[in-house]
């Protein structure tokens, strides 16, 4: 006993919990940063895509742009919640749903309808739900299902995604 008491107190705590060692899911999206394109790959309903995520707000958010210089440019911001992962998809309709993540394990992340901003979900179209699944570093394969006056449509944007930039992740200290 007495042994016990003289060991340091870092020698008396117990072994760190593997899960609280699991990094948090908004990593898994930091780690998007670059440009991606969906030219010649398989399975896009939009094959000419252009994509680019980048790591903002002192590395708190990831921002997504979909079709950038158009009239259909759409981003979408993704935050850390406590343990979830939130997005917010600012349509180019003036429709913005949010979403919250599940983690399905894996290599494959499901969002599931979590708020309405400037529309009524039961009667306006928008993205209702999305997953995305990892392919390693450098493929991305997303799904995003579209509602309409309350239940899915037959719309599905599908986004089979490669690497084309990678951006460095550089993380400035907030102004204090």
């Amino acid at each position: 006993l007495l042994a016990a008491l003289a060991l340091p107190v870092s020698a008396q705590e117990t072994p760190t919990d593997p899960a609280a060692a699991k990094p948090h899911l908004l990593e898994r999206f930091k780690a998007l940063a670059g440009e991606w394109s969906g030219a010649s790959l398989d399975g896009n309903s939009m094959p000419d895509t252009n994509v680019s995520y980048t790591v903002t707000a002192g590395g708190n958010a990831v921002e997504e742009l979909l079709f950038p210089g158009t009239a259909h440019e759409m981003r979408t911001l993704y935050v850390r919640d406590g343990d979830d992962v939130v997005l917010v998809h600012f349509c180019a309709s003036g429709h913005h749903p949010k979403m919250r993540a599940r983690d399905t394990g894996g290599d494959r992340v499901a969002f599931d309808f979590d708020g309405a901003i400037n529309f009524d979900p039961a009667k306006a179209g928008h993205m209702h739900d999305a997953s995305f699944t990892f392919h390693g570093p450098d493929e991305l394969i997303t799904r995003w299902q579209f509602w309409d006056n309350g239940k899915p449509s037959e719309h599905v944007a599908n986004l089979h995604l490669k690497r084309v930039v990678i951006e460095p992740m550089e993380l400035v200290d907030p102004p204090r």
